[in-house]
């Protein structure tokens, strides 16, 4: 029924694309919903109540609550947070905060992930650089998953965009993940090495790409409720993330709203 590569990795059919589709617009409406609804004074929780009743309400299940004790349907990262922040009610978002809003969802069984990082308000130039950064590097990796190419294409693109747009910290612990009937597979995608390394991609493999970008130092350490990840020294991150299929026309991004034809057009692939 699950069609894999002989390196492991899941191959799905146009038809299984088409339900990947479906469950990738879920993850990306909701996004939507919460970047339009974000704002100073509210919390991380809320923005999880919203999170939670959008995925219901279009049939689907939050893949994130419950997943190996995860207690909430998003992860919310507030400044040094990099990513797995819990969201609760302890503190109120100030103009000036950004926050990585990471999603998932389940619909009839396959998985839609991925992330945004968001301004509250008006923030420092240098914050609105770095989510420009870290969002393009996406773009840049997304744009390598083209069949023929190899899985190490993806995290070069990342880093050597990184690189070129100034000082900044690469966490080599964090990356992306292939996606399918789970939110995490094989393979693991780094966001960072040397080009052509790894597994050749192949139409019909749906990939999570997701760089992490810090302010400061790559180095990080994981809090004591064993899921946020935080900055050493306390510079802030950003964070973006995209479920991608690999197709003879290009990457397909399933939780882009547009299937990333903007974008994608911008980097003339």
């Amino acid at each position: 029924m699950f069609k894999r590569n002989r390196h492991g990795i899941q191959i799905k059919s146009p038809e299984q694309l088409e339900k990947m589709r479906a469950a990738g617009l879920v993850v990306g409406r909701t996004l939507d919903l919460l970047k339009r609804s974000v704002q100073p004074g509210m919390t991380p929780l809320d923005l999880d109540v919203i999170a939670e009743k959008a995925i219901r309400d279009e049939g689907a299940i939050p893949s994130f609550k419950g997943y190996q004790g995860f207690p909430a349907t998003i992860c919310a990262s507030v400044n040094n947070e990099v990513v797995h922040g819990i969201p609760t009610d302890a503190r109120k978002l100030r103009e000036g905060d950004i926050i990585s809003i990471d999603c998932g969802a389940i619909l009839e069984g396959w998985h839609g992930d991925s992330a945004v990082t968001v301004p509250i308000g008006e923030v420092d130039p240098k914050l609105t650089e770095l989510m420009r950064v870290t969002e393009e590097a996406m773009w840049r990796g997304i744009a390598a998953l083209k069949p023929g190419r190899h899985l190490s294409d993806i995290g070069h693109e990342v880093e050597r965009y990184v690189k070129s747009q100034g000082r900044y910290g690469i966490p080599p612990e964090y990356g992306g993940h292939g996606i399918g009937t789970e939110m995490h597979m094989d393979p693991w995608i780094a966001n960072h090495g040397k080009p052509g390394r790894g597994p050749a991609l192949e139409e019909g493999m749906c990939l999570a790409i997701e760089p992490m970008v810090n302010l400061g130092t790559e180095r990080t350490r994981v809090l004591a409720d064993d899921w946020t990840v935080v900055t050493i020294d306390g510079k802030h991150s950003a964070h973006f993330e995209h479920s991608v299929a690999v197709t003879h026309n290009g990457p397909w991004v399933l939780t882009a709203l547009d299937g990333g034809k903007e974008r994608l057009a911008q980097l003339q692939i």
